[in-house]
């Protein structure tokens, strides 16, 4: 077992394990009642767990971001209050970043904050949701706008959940892996070059060492700015129009492939800006090319993908702000682009 720890509002650990449901069950020692909430679409086997002296809830919501909206999120309050539970009691989210989300919003919200765990079972959970305490629901009008900070009290990692995903939604994952590496760690893109989704999937070592490096990047930026005053805005490189990309799309596309013709589309304005170079922005289209995702996007979408990046949550007032590279392992902030940088940009990752 591999420990990370995060020293956020209060400090935890991150553990990457094999044996997430044994530390699971030592973590509900104390606790008279613990809320599991899982997707309808996964049932883990919670036998034993039932078996303890904790009272056992399990409450099922729908799949993925049809989970993160406010009529789940009352459901959840409804059976929590139903249940008794007291702010000395457990909630624990397992499955992919949309239910960790939920999971930890409804553990911020409810009696203003009960402690929460973060068992992720897809990669761009493991990597990037269930770390550092970012919770929400998504509105009618873009992605995460309802939320909290509200760190978990631990995250179990174990990397056997891998095994249960598509390579669609292991792809996905990758996404936010590299993104790591773009932002921070370049050996994160050093082996992911030298693998490809198939030989990752049957090499769980190089896989740990990813998914470990990955995790240290958001760590220590989370413990270093938990609130996102600056220095996490550098999590988000990829995600402006990303977010924008999803709702667009109504969540057909997968967070991972939005988020990866984001990081494209960053690329390309640091490009032009002289920020990075066409071989580090070449990078970015053989890597993600590389790892299955998408690095285009509708050339008729733009004029609606325009309004919906106006409410990132990095936007100031009328000023739209990206997260853009100056080099592989630096990041900056552009808050000065044109219209026409937006717009030019755009229609070199078009289709």
């Amino acid at each position: 077992m591999t420990l990370i720890t995060v020293d956020a509002e209060r400090s935890y650990s991150i553990s990457l394990t094999n044996s997430w449901y044994t530390q699971l069950a030592a973590l509900f020692a104390g606790r008279a009642r613990v809320a599991v909430i899982v997707s309808k679409g996964f049932s883990p086997d919670l036998t034993g767990l039932r078996g303890l002296d904790s009272e056992l809830h399990v409450f099922e919501v729908p799949d993925g971001e049809d989970a993160k909206n406010i009529e789940t999120l009352n459901k959840v309050w409804n059976w929590l209050g139903a249940a008794g539970f007291t702010r000395s009691d457990l909630i624990v989210g397992i499955g992919g970043g949309a239910i960790t989300d939920l999971a930890g919003f409804a553990a911020a919200s409810w009696l203003r904050g009960v402690d929460w765990i973060a068992v992720p079972t897809s990669l761009a959970g493991m990597v990037d949701a269930a770390v550092g305490g970012k919770t929400g629901i998504n509105s009618d009008y873009g992605k995460n706008l309802i939320g909290a900070f509200h760190s978990p009290t631990a995250v179990l990692i174990d990397t056997n959940f891998l095994q249960t995903l598509s390579d669609r939604d292991f792809s996905a994952g990758m996404a936010e892996v590299l993104k790591c590496g773009f932002i921070a760690d370049p050996k994160i893109l050093a082996l992911a070059a030298d693998h490809s989704v198939a030989s990752l999937r049957k090499n769980s070592d190089v896989m740990a060492e990813l998914i470990h490096r990955a995790v240290s990047v958001k760590a220590a930026v989370v413990s270093l700015d938990f609130k996102e005053s600056f220095a996490r805005e550098a999590l988000n490189y990829g995600h402006t129009l990303g977010h924008a990309i999803e709702i667009y799309a109504k969540y057909q596309l997968r967070h991972g492939e939005a988020v990866a013709i984001g990081l494209v589309y960053a690329a390309e304005l640091a490009a032009y800006r002289g920020l990075i170079t066409d071989a580090e922005l070449d990078l970015h289209r053989s890597l993600l090319s590389a790892y299955q995702l998408p690095i285009t996007f509708d050339r008729q979408a733009w004029q609606k993908l325009v309004p919906l990046l106006a409410l990132d949550k990095k936007a100031r007032g009328t000023t739209i702000r990206f997260v853009a590279l100056n080099g592989i392992g630096s990041t900056i902030r552009l808050e000065d682009l044109t219209s026409a940088e937006l717009d030019a940009a755009y229609e070199r990752i078009s289709s």
